[in-house]
């Protein structure tokens, strides 16, 4: 097949909605493939829905027990015997650790079905991760391929919101989710990193509906501006606290955690603005990061906000979880307990950060059970790998 610069080539001249067409072609014509398929996860990360159909016309493919699910899940290959003499290879399409989909591959039994050709199929899915985050500012095409039902207007506003729902670099890896998918009020979540820095924020909405999802709007993008702007922690927390206050005069104000990452060291700055809470787990053992809590964003005017500092080390995982989980009632009005999320973060503790706060939020749904949710359910994981001497990031 092309080598990877030839195969970007061809995906940066073809128009935004065409460039899966135009890697099918490449495909078709390099392997003989019977057929190329994009499949892309949905908001809920509980399945893939097919590109080429428009929602609601085609049956998903579910994420657990299936050969795509698989490859998605363990972002590697997965291979498996078709009908009519075909072989199947499923390759993640991810970028920069955010788990986007799979590309599904239909190849003739009789051909070489070898690792020189699932590389080569991941060059051109990692190609086309790649095109597919730039496409998406100007095709609708991709977005829409996600949704196994309508989102909320709210749920839009805070989807558009979101920088990923994971990524990783040596020194760490983020996985984060948000329940109900569909139809989110207000809370989110934001990262950004530099060469020496990780800087992310979490934050718990108030309200519901586009209220809500408003009101994280705006100091989601006052916290950009100020950190855009090369302000400082507190710089950061303030300006977004005057911004929130200056719009509501504290009717309406936001619960947030915001952290620092010195990716060299570890040390951590970390203003907690009345937010949601964090977990450790580190060699196997649980407990609460204890932190001298702050005015929410927005509460009063004129707040000051002072940093705190702690260190995280090699190993350790941190979980940011939003207070939709800590109160969450089952059907005969029982509060999901600080032990049962414990006894969550262990259990889930030898899966990757980009898979446990789905992992977390299904076992929180067992114990709601059906039925309308009376807030929003925020997890976000963070594993920290520390920084050898040998990596200068990516």
């Amino acid at each position: 097949m092309e080598r990877p610069w030839a195969v970007e080539r061809v995906l940066r001249e073809a128009a935004p909605h065409e460039i899966f067409d135009a890697l099918r072609a490449l495909i078709e014509r390099r392997h003989r493939a019977v057929s190329v398929e994009l499949l892309m996860a949905d908001y809920a990360m509980t399945e893939l829905q097919l590109v080429r159909v428009l929602p609601h016309t085609a049956p998903p493919i579910p994420l657990h027990g299936t050969a795509a699910g698989r490859a998605f899940t363990t972002q590697e290959p997965h291979r498996a015997v078709g009908p009519s003499s075909t072989v199947t290879v499923f390759v993640p399409v991810s970028v920069r650790g955010d788990r986007l989909g799979v590309l599904s591959v239909s190849l003739p039994a009789d051909g070489n079905v070898g690792e020189q050709v699932q590389q080569e199929l991941q060059e051109s899915a990692d190609a086309l991760a790649h095109e597919i985050v730039v496409a998406e500012r100007d095709t609708d095409l991709f977005l829409q391929a996600r949704r196994s039902e309508r989102l909320t207007l709210a749920a839009e506003m805070q989807w558009q919101l979101l920088p990923g729902r994971s990524c990783s670099r040596p020194e760490y890896s983020i996985g984060a989710q948000l329940e109900p998918a569909y139809a989110i009020f207000g809370d989110s979540f934001d990262w950004s990193s530099s060469a020496d820095d990780l800087v992310l924020t979490v934050s718990n909405g108030m309200g519901e509906g586009i209220d809500a999802a408003l009101l994280t709007n705006l100091a989601v993008n006052a916290l950009r501006n100020a950190r855009r702007a090369g302000l400082d922690l507190a710089g950061q927390a303030l300006l977004a606290d005057q911004a929130v206050y200056g719009r509501h005069q504290g009717h309406q104000y936001l619960s947030t955690l915001l952290l620092r990452f010195h990716l060299p060291t570890g040390n951590v700055e970390i203003i907690d603005a009345g937010s949601p809470r964090i977990w450790r787990l580190r060699s196997g053992a649980v407990e609460p990061v204890e932190l001298n809590p702050q005015f929410p964003l927005g509460m009063f005017e004129d707040s000051v906000y002072t940093p705190q500092h702690f260190t995280v080390e090699p190993g350790d995982r941190l979980l940011f979880i939003s207070d939709g989980v800590y109160d969450a009632l089952s059907p005969a009005g029982e509060k999901y307990s600080l032990h049962a999320l414990a006894r969550a973060i262990t259990r889930t503790g030898r899966l990757p950060a980009s898979q446990v706060p789905r992992a977390m939020l299904e076992e929180l749904l067992g114990h709601r059970g059906p039925g309308p949710v009376a807030d929003d359910c925020l997890v976000v994981c963070l594993d920290w790998h520390g920084r050898s001497k040998l990596s200068d990031g990516c």
